[in-house]
């Protein structure tokens, strides 16, 4: 069983705030503060550096868990375990180069993921964002960035750009950390969407923010790399994505049956939990979570494991994030129409988990990306 730092008391009081907060559509500061107090923002951090030592297998299964309390909540702390995700797959490979963020992460930092770009549909095998050297090791960093996640708690930023100027015959991606009291960024107050609202996942505009030259993490060619470093950004990031949506799915199950059991019909005078074709999208959409959880559990006790599968990472978890989320919609939308008419207002539980489900479609990888990355596997590169 997957050890666990967050308690059904805290999760009930989170998810007593989610209805508020995505009305008011505001920050989850006291979420935030409840989650540092518990330890939650240190679970990767490994025992010799002070940590509780969670693995990924099981903060796949925490972050569910409060995906299903408050989902905007889990997606924006979300972003904060990609980066101690990285740092401890490099840690436990024995790469000490990030075990700095995992101490600050202990001492209770707060990281954020700067790396979207409209259309950029490359992610992270390119960059629109200008990455300059400053002259001593360091760089600025000049673009704009969508969906952070947690703009108005992160201290440190990660950012990737591309300096295609120290070597124009070999630019290269850079990989680095800029600390919020640094300034050279402008967060906008845009963050007005259909779902995922406390997440403020608002635009943020680059010019100049500085990171110095011991937070610089990698500079990588262009394209496709086995570094490590890359990944450990996509393996965490697929995996912690999609267990947000796991969750979601997890809890519109869970309602949807008790939901069910309490409406009764008019003609047979029995509760829904009765009606055969009720019963038939329950068990259906049942059938679909069941095969998910399955995936993550190997794929997150490989990476615990150090196991090292190559480039076949980018084909195992992309997968999984496409099927986990394209799940969860479908789990979803059974919930619905087994609920009835009340879940199409706005104080509905079940209506909440609607919208926010659908932001699962827009993060990396996306169905396209995840069909080339699976195609290529299978029948190598396009000519």
């Amino acid at each position: 069983m997957p050890t666990r730092i967050l308690t059904d008391d805290l999760l009930h009081t989170i998810r007593g705030r989610a209805a508020a907060h995505d009305r008011a559509n505001d920050y989850f500061d006291d979420d935030l503060a409840d989650l540092k107090a518990a330890g939650y923002l240190a679970a990767l951090v490994p025992t010799d550096l002070g940590g509780p030592g969670l693995g990924l297998a099981d903060v796949v299964h925490e972050q569910a868990r409060l995906a299903g309390a408050a989902p905007a909540t889990a997606l924006a702390v979300n972003m904060h375990h990609v980066w101690t995700g990285v740092a401890r797959f490099l840690h436990d490979r024995g790469d000490t180069s990030m075990d700095w963020l995992l101490e600050e992460a202990r001492d209770g930092e707060v990281f954020a993921f700067g790396y979207s770009e409209a259309g950029n549909d490359l992610v992270l095998l390119g960059s629109r964002t200008q990455a300059r050297p400053d002259g001593a090791g360091g760089y600025t960093f000049h673009g704009r960035k969508i969906f952070t996640s947690n703009s108005p708690g992160w201290t440190r930023l990660g950012v990737m750009g591309l300096d295609d100027t120290t070597d124009p015959d070999n630019p290269v991606i850079v990989h680095a950390f800029i600390p919020r009291d640094g300034g050279g960024f402008e967060i906008l107050d845009d963050w007005d969407t259909l779902g995922m609202r406390a997440s403020q996942s608002r635009t943020t505009v680059l010019d100049g923010a500085h990171a110095p030259a011991d937070r610089v993490m990698r500079k990588v060619a262009p394209g496709l790399s086995l570094d490590p470093y890359v990944l450990g950004i996509f393996t965490s990031f697929e995996l912690l994505t999609a267990s947000v949506y796991a969750g979601i799915a997890d809890r519109a199950l869970e309602l949807a049956v008790e939901t069910v059991g309490t409406r009764t019909s008019m003609k047979t005078g029995k509760p829904y939990s009765q009606d055969p074709d009720i019963r038939w999208r329950i068990a259906s959409a049942a059938l679909a979570q069941d095969g998910i959880w399955p995936q993550f559990d190997q794929a997150a006790a490989a990476i615990d494991d150090g196991e090292n599968l190559g480039a076949a990472w980018f084909r195992q978890t992309a997968g999984i994030k496409v099927r986990a989320t394209e799940t969860a919609r479908y789990v979803v939308d059974e919930a619905i129409r087994c609920s009835g008419g009340s879940t199409y207002f706005n104080r509905s539980e079940l209506g909440r988990l609607y919208r926010d489900v659908l932001a699962g479609i827009f993060h990396p990888s996306d169905d396209e990306s995840a069909h080339s990355t699976v195609a290529q596997s299978l029948l190598g590169p396009l000519e």
